[in-house]
């Protein structure tokens, strides 16, 4: 089955690498729209200037999360996607480093 990618508009753009993961994990754009919107975990993201969020699914037995990195862009506002992935299993929460608490929009 091929996934009907995402396109870009007012409030959101997806670089050619996310679209390439979701492809690659099987993430569709309304999945990860919905990590955006109900995330169960804020950390600061890898790249300068990033946030990744993270959602769990799956069973007990079977455990799994979706990880989700974006920008925040002021001019146009809007959400940069940069990437998505599944993790298997639980991640361990990352540490945030001191003041990075209200750089993390809510």
């Amino acid at each position: 089955m091929l996934l009907k990618l995402p396109k870009s508009s007012e409030k959101f753009f997806w670089t050619k690498h996310a679209k390439t993961k979701m492809r690659q994990y099987q993430l569709s754009e309304s999945r990860l729209k919905r990590v955006l919107r109900k995330s169960e975990r804020k950390e600061i993201g890898v790249a300068p200037g990033t946030i990744a969020i993270m959602q769990t699914i799956g069973t007990k037995k079977h455990p799994t999360e979706i990880w989700l990195m974006y920008q925040a862009i002021k001019k146009p506002k809007r959400i940069k996607i940069i990437s998505a992935w599944r993790y298997p299993g639980r991640s361990p929460v990352g540490k945030l480093p001191p003041g990075a608490q209200e750089e993390l929009p809510s």
